[in-house]
């Protein structure tokens, strides 16, 4: 059964902007450990890259956080939702902390799909509650 959706598309002009802004503080905040260590590589070889995975990850988030009604309230966090990838490259959705305590308490599962342009990143979330 269907929990909830969420969608997001995201200007990466206006990420960007927040990198030139904030330096890699925005990125902390936005990126879990393992998200920041794929960030910096990114970066380091091609920036452009980077800020476009940036883009992708904020936008994914923000899809996921509507998709389970929450918004951007605990015990969801920006650091606590993790988008990886799978060998396939398919994105998923990993959680920490409590949001994962929460998520999982409901008998929740999260499916995600990222994709990216040349000025906007969008992202499709669909969260179903699992049957017992």
């Amino acid at each position: 059964m269907i929990y909830g959706i969420g969608t997001d598309i995201c200007d990466i002009r206006r990420i960007r902007a927040s990198l030139e802004r904030h330096g890699e503080r925005f990125a902390e905040k936005v990126l879990s450990e393992g998200e920041l260590a794929v960030w910096r590589a990114r970066s380091q070889r091609w920036p452009e890259r980077g800020i476009r995975y940036l883009a992708t990850r904020f936008s994914a988030k923000e899809a996921f956080s509507k998709a389970i009604g929450l918004g951007m309230r605990m015990p969801m966090t920006w650091r606590h939702c993790e988008i990886a990838n799978l060998r396939s490259g398919k994105p998923e959705i990993r959680l920490h902390g409590e949001l994962k305590e929460w998520f999982e308490a409901r008998g929740l599962q999260a499916h995600i799909t990222v994709t990216d342009e040349s000025e906007y990143a969008a992202s499709f979330c669909v969260v179903e509650k699992c049957s017992p």
